[in-house]
């Protein structure tokens, strides 16, 4: 239980790092420009870093447990279609997504859930 429980502790960290540097140090302006031209100001309180910070923890949670049943490829890739897939439709459904970043997000958001998935089958034995 230590192992799994020190997984998800290091899965999710690596998730938040990934999340914080693609959004905050390489691609905040193009965010704050987008929300400039829908007339919105765009959403970087700490509590907003605090709810992304949970939903990393929840993605990481459920990768977990999506990896008991598939192995790291096939359950990264799942994980990623329900977490990122659905984010972005919802996300640019309601126009506040740059679709434009998605060409450098999808890459890197690939990046981060297989290290995340990497990370919950090396050190928990995760994964069928």
């Amino acid at each position: 239980m230590r192992r799994q429980l020190l997984a998800i502790f290091l899965a999710t960290c690596w998730s938040i790092l990934s999340e914080f540097i693609r959004n905050e140090l390489l691609f905040k302006q193009i965010w704050v420009n987008h929300y400039q031209g829908l007339g919105l100001i765009y959403p970087s309180a700490p509590i907003n870093g605090a709810v992304w910070v949970l939903w990393s923890l929840i993605f990481i949670v459920g990768l977990h447990r999506i990896l008991t049943h598939f192995s790291l490829v096939s359950g990264a890739m799942l994980a990623w279609l329900m977490g990122f897939g659905l984010m972005w439709v919802a996300t640019g459904n309601l126009l506040v997504l740059p679709f434009s970043l998605l060409i450098f997000a999808i890459p890197l958001s690939l990046i981060e859930v297989f290290g995340s998935a990497w990370i919950l089958v090396k050190l928990a034995g995760q994964s069928k």
